[in-house]
């Protein structure tokens, strides 16, 4: 063995220690969230369960009878306890199972439409949310207690305090029923998407608003924390320019604290689908979870916060990731 080998043995060996070891704490984590995943879908059973009426008569005919009602409570299985249903239900999950709507059908099938308009839509605003948030926190950190630090502190701050549905309204007024620029509702093609792209822009705009406030602020902030440690306060007496030492030397240290800001937009984002979808007709999930919220209809509930919390669980376990590589390259 050749004195080359002998030296990168315990370097392979420290490797894959330290791969091991971030395998089992993205398996401990991943455990953990799935636990609370279960958690979470059976407090969503118990809840439906709670609310006045059941998916049996939220759903019957008109001038439908007790007995029909009846038969029809029998036949979704209402007249089973809930655990039951629950238990049924989540076991059948890892299978790709969802189960069967109220009204006959197959969630799945009832989801496969209006998810990609939703990722579409929660998407587009989430990368513009990013985007907007670095260039503002950004620019009003290079200017500190400057005029357009001020400027950018007031508006995000005043952007992240208003609702989605505020935001709806206003876009609405201003962009469709003033001006007549855009249209005030979304039509759907042939494959149940939007007919334009154009339909797609008040929807985004809704939702990138005030989540751009949001993560503005968490942006300046961190950026301000950096600017007090000895390695920027060293690169600023050096003479570099101000955008090299925000860009090299500050917001590396700061991607911690913004990655979990962000992570935490994407549940914010998916709630205000909810609405956004509603008040623009969108086709998306947000849409479908108004309706069987309605109708009392458990599966599709219980499948919808699933896909949500899937989603978010996987960028959580992103921000994770990029703040265990920042703080270990310090380390």
């Amino acid at each position: 063995m050749s004195s080359t080998e002998v030296a990168t043995q315990p370097v392979a060996a420290s490797a894959a220690r330290k791969a091991g070891a971030v395998a089992l704490r993205i398996g401990a984590v991943l455990g953990k969230r799935l636990l609370m995943l279960v958690v979470l879908l059976a407090v969503v059973f118990a809840a439906i369960e709670l609310l006045p009426g059941d998916a049996a008569s939220a759903t019957s005919e008109r001038g439908e009878g007790a007995a029909g009602i009846a038969a029809r409570r029998h036949l979704l299985g209402l007249d089973r306890p809930v655990w039951e249903r629950f238990w049924d239900w989540i076991t059948a999950l890892p299978t790709g199972d969802l189960g069967t709507s109220a009204r006959g059908e197959r969630v799945s099938d009832l989801l496969a439409a209006p998810l990609p308009n939703t990722v579409v839509l929660g998407t587009t605003a989430f990368v513009l949310t990013v985007l907007a948030a670095l260039a503002l926190g950004i620019w009003a950190a290079a200017r500190p207690k400057g005029a357009v630090d001020r400027v950018v502190d007031l508006t995000s701050t005043a952007a992240f305090a208003l609702p989605e549905f505020v935001v709806s309204i206003g876009l609405l007024l201003v962009l469709s029923l003033w001006t007549g620029w855009l249209p005030a509702a979304t039509v759907t093609g042939g494959d149940g998407a939007p007919a334009s792209w154009t339909m797609l822009i008040m929807p985004v705009l809704a939702l990138t608003v005030p989540q751009t406030g949001w993560n503005t602020r968490i942006v300046r902030a961190a950026l301000a924390d950096q600017a007090a440690t000895p390695h920027v306060e060293a690169a600023h007496l050096d003479g570099l320019p101000v955008r090299r030492v925000l860009l090299r030397h500050a917001l590396p240290g700061a991607w911690p604290a913004i990655a979990t800001g962000i992570a935490t937009s994407t549940g914010m984002l998916l709630g205000g689908t909810v609405v956004v979808e509603t008040l623009f007709n969108y086709p998306g999930i947000g849409t479908v979870l108004a309706g069987a919220v309605a109708d009392r209809d458990t599966p599709v509930i219980a499948a919808v916060v699933a896909c949500a919390a899937a989603l978010i669980t996987v960028v959580l376990l992103l921000a994770d990731l990029v703040r265990a590589r920042t703080l270990g390259a310090r380390s």
